[in-house]
């Protein structure tokens, strides 16, 4: 089977409405995932900033800064906020590169898919009504034919030398004449929806339902393209992340319990030989 809508699908124009109607609400539940997954990058960057603004010191103690637990502490307060702005970075570009472009897109597919499916049921509209006025010319053609085959019988019956006979003569003569009428503008008709049917289906409908598939392949395409943005912009806030993570990691490192430990005997023994010395 070839890939051309207009040769394989000229019977299923219901059906292609159906399933471009069905595209769009998908194209619109995956704009509206995206804009979800953006509210809750920046809840989640708002929560954690908030959360390290909490436990961030107010007042530094003086101990604190000698202290190698308190600074590493201190360290990873200020690359969760890093955290925290890279999320909001993903989100930013979540909302501009992706819903705004696909909310645009959205409405510009919308108008397409109107145009053509208009254009279509106006082309089907055409095809029937030529199809009408065929099959009305072809019953006038007929009843004409029996009137005059009728006329014909009955002239033939009367004697053309009465009155009547020629009175039935020129009906039949008349009934003929517009039997042959008939027939004349039966066959322009007739030629007329030939020319009709097969610009229908050779030109017209596979013209149209080019240019549906081309939409639909476009929206596809462009779906696909939306996810791979999506994922882009997650993957180009992880190197920051990572290297907000490597800082935590390297100041949970720095942690020396046993120069704390010296540091407090240094401290005290000071302590308790001032107060000897007092």
């Amino acid at each position: 089977m070839s890939c051309n809508w207009g040769t394989e699908l000229w019977d299923q124009f219901d059906n292609l409405e159906k399933h471009t109607s069905w595209g769009i609400d998908f194209l619109e539940k995956y704009t509206k995932f995206v804009k979800e997954r953006a509210d809750i990058e920046l809840s989640y960057a708002k929560q954690i900033r908030s959360l390290s603004k909490k436990y961030h010191p107010k007042r530094s103690r003086e101990d604190e800064s000698r202290y190698t637990w308190c600074l590493a502490f201190a360290s990873t307060l200020r690359q969760l906020n890093e955290v925290a702005f890279q999320r909001e970075e993903l989100a930013e570009n979540l909302n501009t590169q992706i819903v705004c472009e696909l909310t645009r897109y959205t409405q510009e597919l919308k108008t397409e898919r109107k145009t053509h499916f208009q254009d279509g049921r106006r082309a089907q509209q055409h095809i029937e009504s030529s199809w009408k006025q065929l099959e009305s010319s072809k019953r006038r053609f007929e009843r004409d034919c029996k009137e005059a085959e009728r006329a014909q019988h009955i002239s033939d019956r009367i004697d053309l030398d009465k009155t009547d006979g020629e009175k039935a003569r020129q009906t039949a003569q008349q009934k003929q004449q517009a039997a042959e009428e008939s027939r004349k503008d039966y066959v322009t008709i007739l030629n007329q929806f030939n020319q009709d049917q097969h610009q229908h289906y050779h030109t017209l409908v596979p013209a149209i339902y080019q240019r549906i598939q081309d939409m639909e392949e476009r929206r596809i395409e462009r779906i696909g393209e939306a996810m791979r943005l999506s994922a882009e912009a997650e993957r180009k806030v992880l190197p920051v992340v990572k290297r907000s993570l490597d800082a935590m990691m390297d100041a949970a490192e720095s942690i020396q319990p046993r120069m704390v430990s010296l540091l407090l005997a240094e401290s005290w023994s000071l302590v308790i030989c001032t107060r000897e010395f007092i």
